[in-house]
Formats: structure tokens, C-alpha cells, sequence
């Protein structure tokens, strides 16, 4: 008979709640505090009680949330095995919805724990990314998050002139150009009909959105150099040769993905963008489809939208489909999007793979002093481009 002590925990900022037993037994609740003195007695109470019933498998849980990995780290370094369960996958009722408090969020990963260890039930985990795929993450997030924020900032400097019924005019030509931002830093410093409180808000929004600019193009110098990293060399030139990918657009598939070999088929691939639909079907109901799901990174379905329509724009066989799909229903322009983000992130999927398991063992070739890397494209990439197009796309985010 297997022999395991099993640990339910809910994580907070100051506390761990554990609901533990042996087997079958009735859980004892026990609380640490959620630091590394607490950690490590309670690493050391678990041990004890394993020792105790003979050398018992300690098998750990909690949910996945802002507090991240760590404390899954430091439970494998102790020789004690950890899963992270997705809080969305785990069963809940109405009435534990109403009566929710640390010990019975606990007891319920427990006993979700204890069904799969002792009755073989689905663990509803989630997979645990290694440190450096963790650390690989950040500073790309961070330039989506940079681009979002100056996104933003725009948006309340054209509410701000409007408020103000102030218009530029027509010599300035296009939003966000030379000439345009230099209007703006005019009306800022005086010459014009905004009045002093105005004058002073447009001048800290233009400061703001120059410094985000300013972080936006120094994360983007650290993302090419991961890139160029050996983990990522030969995918992300291959993603980059894509069509409206472009280096930043690799990076977030590529570090937001993970392991690509963890997802078995398409479908998988699809259902983690949370792009397939949902489904309510029972009895003679069989084809109840809903919206998508909405389900994985939001990062990276923003992300997806923008190479899709990009694709759009300038490939003519994505072109063609989003024409079809279109044509079924002229007044859902949603709907065939959605389709050629699927049908990108898949095939973004499989170039990756391919990357991947072609990729050879020969050192880089660094980059020009003073200039971008360019990463070459294949022939079968360069004849979908238009002449006139870049060889280098970057996205807007």
C-alpha cells in the first residue's frame, strides 16, 4: 500500500495554512508563518512525521497565485514533492463560494491532493516554468507593460486637448510624428490658447510618455540580447523570418509558451491561448459553442492579435482566409480574427518545433558593433514579403 503524508496548504502573504494527514487519516490543521524561518519548520514538523510512519512520500500542494514558484523551489530543494493546482480547475460549489475562509481553501486542496494520490482523480496542477524561463520573462513583460503605459499615456494627452476643444492643424499632418510632438511641446510651453493648469498637465504627460519611450527602447536592447541567447537563438530567428512577427513578438511566444514540447497537438496549443470556444452542451444539445474561453496568458492573445492583423495586411494567403471567414457574416469582424490568431499561434507552434529540433551546435555570429542584429530570413519567408517592406518588422505594443 503506498505510504504518503499529504499537505493541502493555502499561501498567503504572512501565513501558510496546512490541513496534513497520513493516508486515510482525519487532516490536522497546523499554520506557519510565510517566511523562511516558517518554511523551514514546517519542512522539518513534515519530515517527522514522515519519519514517524516509516519513511513516508511527502507529497505538497497549494494553488498557483502572486506569490509565484518560490516556495515550490524550496520544497523540491528539501526532497519534498510539490504541485501548484490551477485555482480555476479546482471544484467548487455556491456554498463554498459564500463560506470561504484559510482552513477549508486548504482542506479542499487537500482533498484534491488525496484524490489523485490515493484514488488516481485528475490533479488540476499547472506547469511549473524553470528559474531561468522565470527570469527570461520579466524583462518582457516589462516592454509589453512599458508599451501599454506610454499607449496610454497618448491616449490621455489627445482626451486632454479635446477637453480643451484644441485640434492640431492640418500643416502637422499625422499623430505622433517629428512635427506633431513639436506642436505639442509648443502648447505645452506657453504659445497657445491652453491655460496654465492645462499647460502644466500636457507638459508632465509629454515627460512621461518620453521617459516610457526611453524604457521601452532599453528593454528592447535586452530583449535582442536574450534572443541571441543559445536557448533562444534558433527559434526566434525562425519566428522573426515570419511575417509580422518580429524580435519582440518571438520573445513573448517563446518565453510565455515555455517548454513547446509539453503541448501534444494543436488542440492543446489552441486551448492554452484560450482561442477555442466554449461549449455548454447536454443531453440532444451536442453543438452548443459559445465564445472563446479567454483561458492563458492575456499577454500573449494581445500579442497574437496584432501579428494576426499584421499577417492580414501583408500576407496574401492569411489575407485570403480572413476575406472568407469574413464573408460568412460581414458584421462579426471579431470572429475571423480570432480564426488567424489560432492559426498564427499554431504555426508560430510547429516553426518553433522545427527550430528547435534543427537547431545547430555551432557558436553565433556576434552582431555588427553599433547595429541591430538581423536575423536572415528563408526563401520560402522572403517571397511572401512585399519589396517595399522592411527586412526587419518590429510590433507596436
Amino acid at each position: 500500500m503506498a505510504n504518503y503524508i499529504i499537505v493541502g496548504c493555502d499561501l498567503s502573504d504572512r501565513t501558510m495554512m496546512l490541513q496534513v494527514a497520513h493516508n486515510q487519516e482525519t487532516p490536522q490543521k497546523r499554520t506557519f508563518s510565510n517566511d523562511a524561518e516558517g518554511q523551514a519548520a514546517m519542512v522539518r514538523l513534515l519530515k517527522v512525521r514522515a519519519e514517524a510512519v516509516g519513511g513516508a512520500r511527502m507529497v505538497f500542494a497549494y494553488e498557483a497565485g502572486p506569490h509565484g514558484f518560490g516556495l515550490a523551489d524550496y520544497l523540491q530543494a528539501a526532497q519534498i514533492e510539490c504541485h501548484v493546482l490551477a485555482p480555476t480547475h479546482l471544484p467548487h460549489t455556491a456554498k463554498s463560494r459564500k463560506q470561504k475562509t484559510d482552513e477549508k481553501d486548504a482542506r479542499r486542496i487537500f482533498e484534491a491532493l488525496r484524490g489523485h494520490l490515493l484514488a488516481g482523480n485528475k490533479l488540476p496542477g499547472v506547469w511549473v516554468p524553470d528559474a531561468a524561463t522565470r527570469d527570461d520573462r520579466e524583462p518582457v513583460r516589462a516592454r509589453l507593460d512599458a508599451g501599454q503605459k506610454a499607449t496610454r499615456t497618448r491616449n490621455q494627452i489627445r482626451m486632454l486637448l479635446k477637453r480643451h476643444s484644441v485640434t492640431p492643424p492640418p500643416e502637422v499632418g499625422k499623430r505622433w510624428t517629428l512635427k506633431h510632438l513639436a506642436w505639442l511641446r509648443g502648447l505645452a510651453g506657453g504659445a497657445s490658447a491652453l491655460k496654465e493648469g492645462a499647460r502644466t498637465v500636457l507638459a508632465s504627460l509629454l515627460r512621461q510618455w518620453a521617459a516610457l519611450e526611453e524604457e521601452a527602447a532599453t528593454l528592447d536592447k535586452a530583449i535582442e540580447r536574450l534572443a541571441d541567447e543559445p536557448r533562444y537563438r534558433a527559434q526566434a530567428a525562425a519566428l522573426d523570418a515570419m511575417v509580422g512577427v518580429g524580435v519582440l513578438g518571438a520573445m513573448v511566444f517563446l518565453t510565455e509558451m515555455g517548454d513547446l514540447k509539453r503541448f501534444p497537438n494543436r488542440r492543446d496549443v489552441g486551448a492554452y491561448f484560450g482561442l477555442v470556444p466554449r461549449s455548454n452542451e447536454t443531453g440532444e444539445r451536442t453543438d452548443c459553442k459559445g465564445s472563446i474561453t479567454r483561458q492563458g496568458p492575456a499577454r500573449l492573445r494581445q500579442v497574437l492579435s496584432q501579428i494576426a492583423w499584421t499577417r492580414v495586411r501583408l500576407d496574401p494567403s492569411e489575407k485570403e482566409v480572413y476575406a472568407r471567414l469574413l464573408k460568412k457574416n460581414p458584421k462579426r469582424r471579431k470572429i475571423p480574427l480570432v480564426a488567424c490568431m489560432r492559426r498564427t499561434g499554431i504555426a508560430m507552434w510547429h516553426v518553433a518545433l522545427a527550430a528547435q529540433a534543427s537547431a545547430p551546435s555551432t557558436p553565433p555570429t556576434p552582431p555588427p558593433p553599433g547595429g541591430r542584429r538581423h536575423f536572415a530570413l528563408p526563401a520560402r519567408a522572403r517571397k511572401h514579403r512585399r519589396p517595399s517592406e522592411p527586412e526587419e518588422r518590429r510590433i507596436a505594443v
